[in-house]
């Protein structure tokens, strides 16, 4: 299924995208590090953006075929940039926070993190993209 995203640059290297099944609306603004103001997310905060929210829907996926409560899970990540070759994402850092009072099995553990270095998102990324997965657990 195919979803339609319209994209207006309104100047001043902002851009202004509308979700077109949803209609809800996001902007972007370049970072400060490459001429933008950093008033909003930056295209490539959207791809650490889109990384983290992608984990937390396929592992919730999981959770929910099996019955498991992760409410709460918390997911960190940091995006660092490169010039080598070009200026692009060299690595998307994920930390996976697992909330207190929901102890999981080893098991239940296994396809939580499975399914979160499954996330299509990740797939879709570049190789030479470093994407290091943590799983943090309560004790």
């Amino acid at each position: 299924m195919a979803v339609e995203i319209n994209i207006t640059y309104e100047g001043g290297l902002h851009c202004t995208a509308i979700h077109g099944p949803s209609k809800q609306t996001l902007t972007t603004d370049a970072p400060v590090d490459n001429g933008g103001k950093g008033a909003a997310f930056s295209p490539t905060d959207l791809v650490a953006t889109a990384l983290g929210t992608c984990m937390e829907t396929i592992m919730g996926l999981v959770a929910q075929r099996n019955n498991l409560n992760i409410d709460g899970l918390q997911i960190q990540v940091l995006k660092e940039m490169t010039a080598d070759p070009v200026r692009r994402i060299g690595s998307l850092k994920t930390r996976l926070i697992f909330p207190r009072g929901k102890a999981l099995s080893a098991a239940d553990r296994a396809k939580l993190e499975a399914a979160a270095k499954a996330c299509p998102v990740k797939q879709s990324l570049h190789p030479d993209v470093k994407t290091p997965v943590e799983f943090v657990y309560p004790e």
